[in-house]
């Protein structure tokens, strides 16, 4: 009998709050402090382990960029940061701090494979909307995308899939996934919205992808059937070894820049449908801008994670 309760470790580090985005820009520091006191207010809050991330290398980064990204990023960092496109800043530690973030990502991994635990990771920049050879969507590596090849080429998993609830589609990470016939990729987004991309007819270059684009106004019902009817059945038919989560909190009620209507305790449930498919998940975070909300959505994922834990 295991007398020691069961954990989850939460991957985060002070040194994301230094990723300067400038005054007013939605994605800011103060997203990644509200979703770490708002797991610190949990009643299991004796059940989270809190790791401090290893810094990802270039090499890891080359897994889905092409030199060129990764050097006009590292290069634009050193000149002292410049806007790589209308929305997506990189301070002077931006390249750092963007190689620690994947980094954070990668640790989930390694976490899963080898100890069996799963992971959520509180990074910042986010990452899926980042192209192959471009920055875009304040992302500037795709965090998502080099973790689920990092799985297959340096861990030996077979099949990965990848479930991103973000309110807006993931672009680069299905532009990433979609040409491997060992990776999957599912999103159910707001349609039609920023990036323009994740329309139903996008199925992959060998049917790994899955797009569920929702009218703004959805809400638990939408969402809940979605995931019977659809997403379910797609995860359980692709029998991933590793499911990994972009989990964006913008389809939140009050997130400013989304139009869903979903709670907290939903993107619980989220969670939960997620663990029926794989016993431990990889938890990454992507969008979400109210800081109430992120604090509370964060709180209930990792909630929803440490009770299933606790269950085995």
């Amino acid at each position: 009998m295991n007398i020691f309760p069961a954990m989850i470790n939460v991957i985060t580090s002070e040194r994301f709050l230094q990723h300067d985005t400038g005054f007013g820009h939605p994605e800011r520091p103060e997203r990644l402090s509200a979703c770490t006191d708002g797991i610190r207010k949990s009643e299991f809050l004796d059940q989270v382990k809190w790791v401090e991330p290893r810094r990802a290398d270039v090499e890891e980064i080359k897994l889905v960029h092409s030199p060129a990204h990764i050097l006009n990023v590292r290069n634009t960092a050193e000149r002292g940061g410049f806007s790589l496109d209308p929305d997506t800043m990189v301070s002077p530690e931006s390249y750092d701090i963007a190689l620690k973030s994947t980094g954070a990502w990668l640790d989930g991994v390694d976490r899963i494979v080898g100890h069996q635990e799963s992971s959520f990771v509180i990074s910042r920049p986010p990452g899926h909307h980042a192209e192959r050879d471009n920055a875009m969507g304040f992302c500037l590596f795709n965090n998502c995308a080099i973790a689920a090849n990092y799985a297959m080429t340096v861990k030996g998993v077979n099949r990965v899939a990848v479930l991103d609830w973000d309110v807006h589609h993931g672009n680069g990470t299905q532009h990433i996934l979609e040409s491997d016939p060992n990776l999957a990729y599912c999103s159910l987004h707001q349609w039609p919205y920023y990036p323009g991309t994740g329309a139903d007819h996008e199925k992959g270059d060998f049917s790994n992808v899955l797009n569920i684009p929702l009218s703004i106004g959805s809400g638990k019902y939408e969402y809940f059937d979605a995931f019977d009817k659809k997403v379910l059945p797609f995860l359980k038919n692709w029998e991933p070894e590793l499911l990994i989560v972009s989990a964006g909190f913008d389809a939140s009620q009050n997130d400013p820049l989304g139009g869903m209507l979903l709670l907290p305790e939903h993107f619980a449930e989220f969670t939960r449908y997620c663990l029926d498919i794989t016993p431990h998940l990889l938890i990454g975070l992507e969008g979400g801008y109210d800081l109430k909300d992120l604090a509370d959505c964060s709180r209930s994922v990792a909630e929803a994670l440490i009770e299933h834990e606790t269950q085995d």
